[in-house]
């Protein structure tokens, strides 16, 4: 890479993370590296890009002015590199995705399985977080793409993927752990373990669609905690059929008597712009 969109590179990623350590880690730099790479163009510009602190780093308002423009330079040489790429064979690359649990345990594994079997030298770099923070991270283009909760941002473009259908999960002593379908109306009745983190949660309207008063007893984003506090009999939940596959706990999933789903996408900021190795592994999403 040019050693000036390196630097480039080091000013955006500070910005973004607020963090000289941060943006080491992400760009695999030491600190001091990066650090003295904005030395370098604060001197070259002869301007002061960022205000240091104990609590870390902000632009300064001629920092504000160049920030954009270092972002476009930047994008214009990913463009670059896509041609280049693209004219090399798709010898080498980077796929940065954002996703959320259930989608990084089942259906990545098989995709990037195979995608590496036609191209051994892409990397890749997933970024697990919920729905709004992958909706950021795609806009921001923090990832290239991400998996996510449909529909989203409008300024996206998405792939459709599959119907995900929403589960009651309750423990094998549960006393209507027998019946065809759960009531609705009786998930208010037992504690409930809600997964739920940031906006667009799907549990939560499940509980307004049908007039009824969510009184979360637990709160997480991370599935597995959920499932084994049903287990222990803590309560019960409502969890993606997705991520109950190969569960190594002790519970039961039914279907609800008024059945509820989430939509599953894949979704990006321009596919024309987007690098050859990210449209390449967008033809493998049928292994998942």
């Amino acid at each position: 890479m040019d050693m000036n969109i390196q630097k480039y590179m080091a000013f955006i990623k500070t910005v973004e993370y607020g963090s000289f350590t941060k943006a080491a880690d992400a760009l695999s730099y030491s600190q001091s590296g990066i650090s003295r790479m904005i030395s370098d163009l604060e001197k070259e510009w002869k301007v002061s890009l960022l205000e240091r602190g104990r609590t870390g780093v902000r632009l300064t308002s001629d920092g504000h002015k160049i920030l954009p423009y270092a972002k476009s330079v930047c994008e214009e040489y990913q463009k670059l590199q896509m041609q280049v790429d693209e004219l090399n064979g798709l010898q080498s690359g980077l796929i940065r995705i954002g996703t959320f649990s259930s989608v990084a345990t089942h259906w990545l594994p098989n995709i990037i399985k195979e995608f590496q079997k036609d191209y051994p030298n892409i990397d890749y770099e997933l970024l697990l977080g919920d729905y709004t923070e992958i909706e950021a991270w795609i806009l921001d283009g923090r990832v290239d793409c991400g998996f996510l909760r449909l529909p989203t941002h409008p300024d996206l473009e998405v792939v459709f993927l599959e119907q995900d259908q929403l589960l009651a999960v309750l423990p094998e002593t549960h006393p209507q752990a027998g019946c065809e379908k759960f009531p609705v109306d009786s998930l208010c009745n037992y504690p409930f373990m809600l997964l739920e983190k940031g906006a667009k949660a799907e549990v939560s309207e499940i509980f307004e669609r049908n007039g009824l008063i969510l009184k979360a007893h637990f709160t997480t984003w991370d599935d597995y905690a959920i499932m084994s506090m049903v287990e222990s009999g803590l309560g019960i939940s409502i969890l993606p059929q997705l991520i109950l596959k190969r569960v190594p706990y002790k519970i039961i999933a039914k279907e609800l008597d008024v059945p509820a789903y989430r939509n599953i996408g894949l979704a990006l900021r321009d596919k024309k712009t987007t690098s050859l190795a990210v449209k390449k592994f967008m033809d493998y999403l049928q292994y998942r």
